[in-house]
């Protein structure tokens, strides 16, 4: 059983291969198209945290209301009704919609249940292994980007990015050539992440040096960066994510937006 606790409304991996590929993002989308949301139900396991972790996981809470609020705000204004994710919150282990994970997987989005699924611990990791800026807003980027998958699901462009996938398995299409669908897909998340950052900033809810703590996050979970530090060399071809620099770039532009008119990374220059 999972250790942990969920909250309602809305790691590492054990192989390096599998570090590249899933921090910061989407291996539900590698069970394929999302099913239908059940209704959520909160969930408390016996798991008595530390005081960090409670902190932790009061701050992930206010961060996934500030998500809620920014894309019940924002989508209806593209005529689309935003529906609110879960969040699970666990230590040590899981079993998600799209299968057992522990923490060493980290951070990810089922499409199956729909759900966020986040060890806190990845906090540390962040900082200790990445180099992310010591802060709590690099948790609020973390956040904000794994529901832009959601809002991404929601919008049918996940949908689409498993039609690809698809193409890889019959052949169609190559590894390589799928990843660069990859990196925009990823991309188009860290911009959603910025346009959450705005919504915050727009109500006075961010401190000096949250967005340099979102910046160096994004840093941290580069391709590039991560395959430096893991292999002492990069290899382009096998980027899925994006380089440091492009994810920064892309979260930027969301701020700066603020809404959806600069979001199609699929058809932009990278």
């Amino acid at each position: 059983m999972p250790r942990g606790r969920v909250a309602a409304g809305g790691g590492i991996g054990l192989v390096l291969a599998l570090v590249i590929f899933l921090v910061t993002g989407d291996p539900g989308a590698l069970f394929g198209a999302a099913v239908p949301k059940q209704q959520p139900q909160a969930q408390q396991q016996n798991y008595q945290p530390s005081e960090r972790e409670q902190q932790l996981f009061d701050y992930a809470g206010v961060s996934l209301k500030d998500v809620e609020d920014t894309w019940n705000t924002v989508l209806p204004q593209y005529d689309e009704q935003y529906k609110e994710p879960t969040m699970v919150i666990y230590s040590d282990y899981v079993e998600s919609g799209c299968g057992a994970a522990d923490s060493g997987v980290g951070p990810f989005y089922c499409t199956r249940d729909q759900t966020i699924y986040l060890d806190l611990s990845f906090y540390d990791t962040l900082i200790q292994r990445y180099g992310a800026q010591q802060g709590d807003f690099i948790m609020n980027y973390v956040i904000a980007h794994e529901a832009g998958h959601h809002v991404q699901t929601l919008l049918g462009v996940t949908d689409q990015l498993n039609s690809l996938r698809q193409r890889v398995a019959t052949g169609q299409m190559s590894q390589t050539e799928f990843n660069e669908y990859s990196v925009r897909y990823e991309l188009q998340a860290d911009y959603l992440a910025g346009v959450v950052a705005k919504y915050q900033a727009n109500r006075g809810y961010l401190e000096e040096g949250d967005l340099e703590e979102a910046m160096s996050a994004a840093a941290a979970v580069g391709d590039d960066s991560i395959q430096q530090k893991a292999q002492g060399y990069v290899d382009p071809d096998t980027f899925n994510h994006g380089t440091s620099q492009q994810r920064q770039t892309w979260f930027m532009k969301g701020f700066r937006a603020g809404d959806l008119s600069e979001w199609d990374t699929f058809n932009a220059s990278i």
